[in-house]
């Protein structure tokens, strides 16, 4: 009976041991492949969620996949701390074990980064002098127009996605001390504008943005996500 024990306890480690082998190996290259669909600097670090991994493998269908890239660069800007949850993936064995995503479909995918304020900065209009968090939201402080006057202030903004991108719209404003008043209405025909960040990787398009003490915290969503055809 001891020997049956000890040939059990040996076929259970051999068997966790492969699937943890396994697993690693379809992770990194799906890794790989995300890395060169999307110019990544470095394989992103890919957790396939469940186990055990055998069994969703035979069945060709994983309950979750996160993927943690880092910095992504689109079109026009960098994000940091890009991270895509894929949820219900449908994906052969065959090809998950080649990296060969072209079969490879998500119900859905979360993706999750940071847009730091300097690179909000960018596209924002002349006279910006910086933009910071405050606890009524993003602060966007400069020299603005008033009469042909150039006036300091600080403009609080609301930020929403829009199909162009984050839309930036002042909402409140504090002239200086001492200094004349600022209109709000003609700051906003002034100080709106865009940060044309649309979607993030796997065409997942912008659904909310909340500014932080390091930047926008920006969400995404897509869905009926082929791996290898979206952008």
């Amino acid at each position: 009976m001891r020997g049956f024990l000890i040939f059990v306890v040996v076929v259970v480690i051999a068997l966790v041991a492969g699937d943890r082998v396994a697993v690693v190996l379809a992770q990194n290259k799906i890794g790989d492949k995300v890395a060169a669909e999307y110019d990544l600097a470095s394989r992103p670090n890919v957790r396939i969620g469940g186990f055990p991994f055998l069994n969703q493998a035979v069945a060709g269908k994983y309950h979750e996949i996160e993927i943690r890239a880092g910095d992504w660069t689109g079109e026009k800007l960098s994000v940091h701390d890009l991270d895509v949850t894929l949820t219900d993936v449908a994906a052969p064995l065959s090809d998950v074990l080649r990296g060969n995503t072209s079969n490879m479909v998500a119900d859905s995918a979360t993706a999750t980064a940071r847009v730091p304020y300097d690179t909000v900065q960018r596209f924002a209009p002349s006279g910006v002098k910086s933009i910071s968090y405050g606890s009524d939201g993003m602060h966007v402080s400069g020299t603005f127009k008033v009469e042909g006057i150039s006036v300091p202030g600080t403009v609080v903004v609301t930020v929403s996605p829009t199909e162009n991108g984050i839309s930036v719209i002042p909402v409140s404003v504090q002239a200086a001390a001492g200094g004349p008043s600022l209109s709000l209405s003609l700051l906003r025909r002034t100080l709106t504008f865009v940060v044309p960040l649309q979607k993030l990787p796997l065409g997942a398009q912008l659904t909310a943005i909340e500014p932080a003490a390091d930047g926008l915290h920006v969400t995404a969503v897509a869905h009926s996500v082929h791996l290898s055809s979206s952008s």
